[in-house]
């Protein structure tokens, strides 16, 4: 049920977007991260319950490469790219946003990539350096197969072909190993390695709550100078032709949207067109929906509540 405020609000904004209601349904991709998701749910309910308009997250629309393809097709089946990182998604930019002009974006907020250990394991391993010592990689060795393993990522990220390229770049392949599985697979397994202090070493980024629930240090890497990062996802021999020997620049992350909205539905093209994030706001979406349990709808609303004046200057423009 809405809280008073949230139906306070919804009279407020109704009238002041009584001039720009939605029209044809918009659809959502349900990446597999909690910041996309935690923007799908804030971006929907702004779209039925301020603008009066349809929206649905396709469930299972997680390809980054189907989700574009789609947009550029402009048929409604997937209108909205909720987290676009780049340059992750170098190649798919190219193609659809400089290249074909089918797919346009929002202002970018700012992330961050790093590898991690929990902080107590901080005093073994502090930097790149630390992990080139065979005797620290052993004690990573889960399998007993002589290299240590680090979550590199979903089999499906870009930034996991990056985790491997860095790897290689840094002279660590011999001594290390990706170990790549779903988001979901790695949180739990953290979950239980971390409560019995057991060493962990792990790709992640922010915004995202992990870094309220657990005590995480980042692993120093060298600071980036020209040429340090050199890569060619798309090469079929991506890994040995690329080279990415330094710290990953911070991210600019997007909203996407098919530019066919402009003309199938031109309210919420212009509303997404303004939307402008920060990283401690989708942080603060992802501890309540996703840590605190809370109901992602309800979340969405008491934050729309809360923030009218930003919401009704994203839909008026």
């Amino acid at each position: 049920m809405k809280t008073l405020k949230t139906s306070v609000a919804l009279a407020v904004l109704l009238g002041a977007a009584a001039g720009a209601s939605a029209q044809e349904k918009v659809t959502f991709s349900d990446l597999s991260w909690n910041g996309a998701q935690a923007i799908g749910h804030v971006l929907s309910t702004i779209i039925e319950d301020q603008m009066g308009g349809d929206a649905e997250i396709v469930s299972g629309m997680n390809q980054a490469a189907v989700i574009m393809a789609g947009m550029d097709k402009g048929d409604g089946s997937i209108d909205v790219f909720t987290d676009l990182w780049m340059p992750n998604q170098q190649a798919l930019w190219d193609e659809y946003i400089d290249g074909n002009q089918t797919v346009v974006t929002n202002a970018p907020y700012q992330g961050t990539s790093n590898i991690y250990v929990p902080s107590y394991m901080s005093d073994t391993v502090k930097s790149i350096e630390d992990l080139k010592n065979p005797e620290v990689a052993a004690m990573f060795d889960t399998d007993g197969n002589g290299k240590g393993e680090y979550w590199a990522g979903d089999v499906t990220w870009a930034s996991t072909k990056r985790w491997q390229i860095k790897f290689k770049s840094y002279g660590l392949d011999g001594l290390w190993e990706p170990n790549i599985v779903s988001a979901d697979t790695f949180k739990a397994g953290l979950e239980a390695a971390y409560t019995a202090e057991k060493p962990q070493l792990f790709y992640y980024w922010t915004p995202e709550a992990i870094h309220v629930k657990y005590d995480l240090t980042a692993v120093q890497e060298p600071a980036r100078t020209d040429g340090c990062e050199d890569v060619d996802l798309d090469a079929e021999d991506w890994l040995e032709v690329s080279e990415f020997n330094c710290v990953i620049a911070s991210n600019d992350i997007y909203v996407a949207y098919s530019k066919s909205l402009e003309e199938r539905n031109p309210p919420v093209a212009q509303m997404l067109s303004n939307v402008q994030f920060t990283g401690d706001e989708i942080n603060g979406w992802i501890v309540e929906m996703f840590e605190n349990k809370r109901d992602p709808r309800e979340v969405a609303e008491d934050w729309i509540a809360d923030n009218m004046d930003t919401v009704k200057s994203w839909i008026e423009g």
